[in-house]
């Protein structure tokens, strides 16, 4: 902000000695300049009149200013506080001698304060130079702050700038009463900006700093996306359309999700617009970006196979605990779901915030041949019985020891070809080999140190608890510290991609209510 002449006309005005109407002149034009309140300015006057006169009449006073609002008038008020006994002259004075100066008040009391008032000041070169400084400074804090304001309500919000200048890959835009920047990983790859272009941008931050304020813009945001359409679909704007999700990759592709509050308009229809207007419109701001725009549905493997267009689903399997799904489909339909380099199922899977998981049905059928053939194994291994019986335990839902051990003879004694005493044997069995491993886990968690709190927090298994010791976590307080992503895994966002976190407890299926009820009960008993 450069120095307003209002400031130097306030300059001379302090060295020949303060002029009433002038003064009042000068606040409203400050005022007005600077889209401040004149009030703000009054009182940056009033603090720099205070200033100069603590120089004059020595800085251990308590003085204080007033500006006359109609008036235009100065007062200069020594401030003294009633007192017994005087410690500090500058700033007490006793009640008789208080009592001296307001003749008309006798109810004066000790602990009140009086109200001396004070000859006006000459400034001189260096005080007047002195007091601009402490005027200016105010004004231009004052300007800040409401820069700020008027910035932080079109925060969320598309803005429109004529480029300033390149910085080291950065673009400064001109937003009319203050400056954006659309940091180099924002902009669209492969866009050409130049200077003096006007740009449209999405604002996702006005932060406010020591020096100002920072308004910061993208073009790469999926909510850049979402306003465009805001702005183009009149249905969208006035609610009737709702966006539900957007997953962007920025200069290339884009997926929408949208739903109509009213069933007769077609919410996709609406987006697209006659003969494509709409769409067209948006895909010409975004550099050709090509959007896929999906009907939401709350049905999600219906919604998931929309995400996959254009490839066509056999089978969706959905894992809602721990926000997994399976797709399965035909060897020619893999390339169309995954995409380019694995952009159709990234996007699909922003969009449904699922983790994504694509196999043929040639490897859906090996997978559970796999996972059949590790169940049998496991059976026979334990319970010493041959590979025909491990198969026909697997095969009627028995997949571990544990669920053999907790059923009944009756409900093993179904099964044809078992009798009741091989069902009670084969339970029989089951048990022995749990508690023989809960033994040895037993052993292991004392060799690897666990804590007896952490092994005695409810809902922990001795599975989980060896898996954790070799992780290096002891404690309950160790525990405590996790977060639920540690514990089952998840995703994070690194520079625009999905990256897989894995948990130290993934492979025990735990979903996410109960990894947080484990965290939430250990740090209720290790910070109480």
């Amino acid at each position: 902000m450069g120095t307003s002449p209002f400031f130097f006309r306030s300059y001379k005005m302090l060295n020949r000695g303060l002029d009433k109407l002038e003064l009042l002149r000068i606040v409203e034009a400050v005022a007005n300049e600077k889209s401040i309140d004149k009030e703000l300015v009054i009182g940056s006057m009033e603090s720099a009149i205070q200033k100069a006169a603590l120089t004059k009449f020595g800085n251990d006073n308590n003085i204080e200013v007033t500006i006359d609002r109609e008036s235009g008038e100065i007062k200069i008020l020594k401030v003294l506080e009633i007192v017994e006994k005087i410690e500090d002259s500058a700033r007490e004075i006793t009640l008789s001698d208080a009592k001296k100066i307001e003749k008309n008040n006798a109810d004066l009391k000790v602990g009140e304060k009086i109200f001396e008032e004070l000859p006006q000041i000459d400034f001189g070169r260096i005080a007047a130079q002195s007091a601009k400084q402490v005027i200016s400074s105010r004004v231009r804090e004052a300007e800040k702050n409401r820069q700020y304001e008027d910035f932080i309500d079109k925060q969320d919000q598309i803005l429109s700038g004529i480029i300033k200048r390149l910085e080291y890959g950065n673009v400064i835009v001109d937003l009319g009463k203050a400056e954006g920047v659309i940091k180099k990983d924002e902009l669209i790859p492969r866009e050409i900006l130049k200077t003096g272009d006007r740009v449209k941008a999405f604002c996702y931050e006005v932060k406010k700093e020591l020096k100002g304020h920072q308004i910061f813009l993208s073009r790469a945001h999926p909510q850049f996306l979402a306003k465009l359409f805001f702005q183009e679909v009149p249905e969208i704007y006035e609610g009737t359309i709702e966006i539900k999700a957007v997953a962007r990759d920025p200069g290339s592709r884009a997926k929408i999700c949208v739903h109509s509050q009213d069933s007769s308009i077609d919410p996709v229809g609406a987006c697209v617009g006659m003969r494509g207007s709409r769409v067209q419109t948006i895909v010409n701001e975004l550099h050709g970006e090509k959007i896929d725009i999906i009907k939401w549905t709350e049905d999600l493997p219906t919604l998931i196979s929309e995400s996959l267009s254009p490839a066509e689903i056999q089978k969706v399997l959905i894992d809602q605990d721990n926000k997994r799904i399976d797709i399965i489909l035909t060897e020619e339909n893999l390339s169309k779901a995954i995409g380019r380099r694995g952009q159709n199922v990234r996007l699909a899977s922003k969009l449904t915030n699922y983790e994504i998981d694509i196999l043929t049905d040639k490897e859906d059928s090996e997978r559970r041949q796999a996972e059949f053939k590790d169940r049998t194994e496991t059976l026979i291994k334990n319970l010493e019985v041959d590979e025909t019986l491990g198969q026909l335990l697997v095969s009627e839902g028995f997949i571990s020891i544990e669920e053999i051990a907790q059923s009944s003879p009756e409900s093993i004694s179904k099964i044809d070809a078992i009798d009741d005493d091989t069902a009670e044997e084969l339970i029989k069995r089951s048990q022995e080999t749990l508690v023989k491993e809960k033994e040895a886990v037993a052993t292991k968690l004392k060799e690897l140190g666990v804590d007896d709190k952490l092994i005695n927090l409810k809902g922990m298994t001795q599975g989980m608890l060896v898996i954790l010791g070799q992780k290096n976590i002891k404690k309950l307080s160790d525990f405590a510290d996790l977060s639920s992503d540690e514990l089952i895994g998840g995703f994070d966002e690194f520079k625009g991609k999905k990256i897989r976190i894995e948990g130290y407890l993934e492979e025990f299926s735990l979903s996410r209510k109960e990894a947080d009820e484990l965290i939430m009960a250990a740090r209720e008993i290790a910070y109480k």
